[in-house]
Formats: C-alpha cells, structure tokens, sequence
C-alpha cells in the first residue's frame, strides 16, 4: 500500500493487537521521524495534532521523543499515518503545521482512497492536495471539494463554485486569480458582485464609483491582499491591472486576457447572469462563486445563478463544483450552524460532490 509522499518516516511495527485482550481488530504501529524539531511541530504543543487526529480518526497516539505510537482499527491507522506522512513532509520542505493544517490533512487522508476530484480525474489513491501559489503565499486545499474546485479552475475557463459561507470559493478564486497575474497567464483581474443589500437599508452612499462598490467588494480585497504585497495591489488598482467592474456597468464590454470573478452570484437576476456570462472573451478565465441559500433579491425576482446551473448543467467546458457544509474551514462551529440551516430549511439548488458538464 502507499502512504504518497517520499522521505517517509520509518514504520517499527506494525502487527495485530493480541487476540486475548479482546481487541482482535486493532492494530498497532510505531512510526520515527528523524527529525527532532520537526517532530515536536508535527505533534504540537502538548501533543494538540495528536489529540485532533484521535478525536476525528478515532485511534490512539502517543508520542514518546521522535516517535509516535498509534493503536486503532486498521483503515484508522493507515489514515492516521497518511496524515502525519503529509504534514511531516511539509515540514521538511520548510512549511508551517497548524491546527487547521491537521484537520485539512485528515480530511484529505479519510477521503484519499476514493475521491475522485472530478468525473475525468484518475482515482486518488495517496496524499496529494492541490494548492495555489503566489509570491507571497501558498494555499493548500484543505477538503476534497477545495481540491477539485482547485483543479477545476486549473483546466477549466468557466468554473461556478456553489455553496456555503466558510468554504473557501471566493478566497480561493481571488488566489487562483493572483496567480495567473502574476505567471503573466492573463493580464488583469477583474472583481464583480452585485451591489444587493442583505436585508438591511445603507442609504446613500459617498465618493466615487469605486469608492461606493468598496464595501461590497470587501472580501475580494481582503483575499487579495492576503495573496499579493499592499503595495503592489494598490498600484495595480491605480494602473487598472485590476479592476473594480460594478456588475450593472458590464453591459457592451468584451473581457478578454483576464481572470474574471463574479462573487455573491446568487443576487443576480436571470438577465444580469446571461449578460455577465457573455462577457467571456479570448484568453479568460471566469469564475461565480455564490450560495443559493441566501438570495437577497426582492420576493419573486429569479435568481440569476439557480437559472444558470440547471441551464448550462450540460454545456461543454462549464465546470460546476458544489461545496457542502462539510468544506466549512472556518471556525468547526461556522460548519455546524450551516448544517443546522439545511436541515431546517432545505437549500435551494443543493449541494453535494462535484460534477462537470
């Protein structure tokens, strides 16, 4: 069997438990890391990595210096050691471990044996996350959907990302974005998302254009200054590299050369959608991201992104990746209140695994 990354760290033992303990399907394994200090990061502080992996996998582990002993049923125990043979190897190419590095690590691992990223994607069979890098961050998936999203983009010019607050679809289009800036793959970012007020009244408000979209367009500049230098967002602000694109004001143009993102897609009417689809122009990549369970429109207004996944579900080269409250990496509260909601009330478009048309 693989266990994915090379330099793994050297298995003592791996046997049955004994039969008279009445533990018959348990089994056990000593792992070493050769690495003082990066097994102590890997194990964490009071061995916190250790404790998220028995919790969530349901084994136990012990670390004794640069070892680890860890007891459970046998797919537990292979997951478990994917899980620390990933993150043990991220410490050793120079990269950080922390709590929400492990809990991305072990969903990876549980889903490794047979996630299939997209419907065209070879079976995984070992640790291989996708990842988004710029100069000044990497970012690694941490759900299978966040993988597939990834690769999406990767492949394909139109991507919808669907699905709840906490998944990660806008932060990862704004970086998927960035990157490409910065390969010279496109030559401008452009940000869209309509300006819907959710359920509350802003009145009027001052300054200029960009100046009135700001607070709208507040989480793709947060994401965006995560991925790339102050300084270097705001000259390319100044220099129109990138671009704040209200979405009434889209009418007539023809993008080209750029990664085009519509975020909160789901506060779009049906017309506003086909017009801002039909934007796409030679050399682009386009990506909506929303979440149809929080339509802000006035009652009885159709929203724009319901239509355009049952309308374009069979389209060549659309990509539609569906996150689930499974994906929430926020705070493990954020992912329990949203499947508290959809319990109660059933989403409007659905969420699920990913699918390609």
């Amino acid at each position: 069997m693989e266990f994915g990354p090379l330099n793994r760290p050297e298995t003592i033992d791996l046997k049955p438990a004994d039969k008279k303990t009445g533990a018959s399907d348990t089994t056990h394994i000593v792992l070493t890391f050769e690495n003082n200090r990066h097994a102590s990061a890997l194990f964490g502080q009071f061995d916190q990595h250790l404790a998220l992996i028995e919790q969530k996998l349901g084994v136990d582990a012990r670390a004794r210096g640069n070892q680890v002993s860890i007891r459970g049923d046998e797919t537990a125990i292979v997951q478990a050691r994917r899980t620390l043979d990933y993150l043990y190897e991220r410490l050793q190419e120079g990269g950080e471990v922390r709590t929400s590095d492990v809990e991305g690590a072990i969903r990876m691992s549980v889903a490794a044996d047979d996630q299939l990223t997209l419907p065209t994607m070879e079976n995984k069979g070992k640790m291989a996350f996708a990842q988004i890098a710029t100069r000044k961050k990497t970012v690694v998936a941490r759900t299978p959907t966040q993988d597939a999203y990834i690769r999406a983009m990767d492949r394909s010019e139109l991507v919808f990302g669907v699905g709840p607050a906490g998944t990660g679809k806008t932060y990862l289009a704004v970086a998927h974005a960035a990157q490409l800036l910065e390969r010279g793959l496109v030559e401008r970012i452009i940000l869209s998302r309509p300006a819907v007020e959710a359920g509350e009244r802003l009145g009027y408000l001052p300054g200029d254009m960009k100046e009135k979209v700001d607070p709208y367009l507040r989480p793709l500049y947060d994401a965006l200054y995560d991925m790339m230098p102050g300084d270097k967002v705001e000259r390319a602000i100044t220099a129109g590299i990138i671009e704040i694109a209200p979405l009434a004001f889209m009418r007539g143009r023809t993008l080209a050369n750029a990664a085009i993102i519509l975020d909160e897609a789901q506060n779009t009417t049906t017309m506003q959608m086909k017009m801002f689809l039909t934007r796409l122009g030679e050399n682009a990549r386009m990506i909506v991201t929303g979440d149809p369970s929080q339509i802000d429109l006035p009652r009885g207004a159709r929203s724009g992104l319901v239509d355009a996944l049952n309308i374009l579900k069979s389209v060549e080269g659309v990509v539609t990746v569906r996150f689930s409250s499974s994906d929430v990496v926020r705070h493990p509260l954020v992912g329990r209140i949203v499947a508290a909601y959809d319990a109660e009330y059933e989403p409007i478009a659905g969420a699920g695994k990913p699918d390609a048309a």
